[in-house]
């Protein structure tokens, strides 16, 4: 089986990603941990019929894995899609501008920062109104990184969600 991708004019030819057997989507998403960025970009181009968007590691590692599952097994029902824009349209009037903003400077809830400190792994959950670390609430993850630490350190730069040199990471 097939997945075709609509064309964006006429003369350009319709994409045909390739079928995925469900037996390879478990070692070709181990696979990716593992893989070089470029065998990650040439996978893009593969899966997707496109140049890769210029991102990080992490985000070609997670669409790809996507990519692979949704070849394998299928992606969301049309009626799933239909759904979600609906309750998107809800929340933003349908101004699609305002969806794709975020609220916060911060990963969305439920997210899962890990970071290995002195040998010991420590996980923070995001939560709606702030972070989880040890079963206790916390405000920011700067007082989570001094907790940990037992150092005045920026909580975002401690759990690698800014560079140390500059202000995005």
């Amino acid at each position: 089986m097939t997945h075709k991708t609509k064309s964006k004019s006429a003369a350009t030819p319709t994409f045909t990603a390739p079928a995925i057997p469900t037996a390879d989507v478990l070692g070709r998403l181990a696979a990716l941990k593992t893989a070089a960025i470029p065998a990650l970009k040439q996978q893009w181009r593969e899966l997707f019929g496109a140049e890769p968007p210029p991102y990080n590691r992490r985000f070609l590692e997670s669409r790809l894995g996507y990519r692979i599952q949704e070849l394998a097994y299928g992606g969301l029902k049309p009626e799933t899609l239909a759904r979600l824009e609906v309750l998107g349209q809800q929340f933003d009037g349908g101004k699609i501008t305002i969806r794709r903003m975020r609220g916060e400077d911060r990963p969305i809830a439920g997210t899962m920062l890990i970071r290995e400190y002195q040998g010991v792994e420590y996980v923070v959950t995001v939560t709606r109104n702030g972070y989880e670390y040890a079963g206790q609430p916390y405000k920011s993850l700067s007082a989570i990184a001094r907790a940990i630490t037992g150092t005045r350190w920026n909580g975002r730069v401690f759990f690698g969600l800014r560079s140390s040199r500059g202000l995005a990471a």
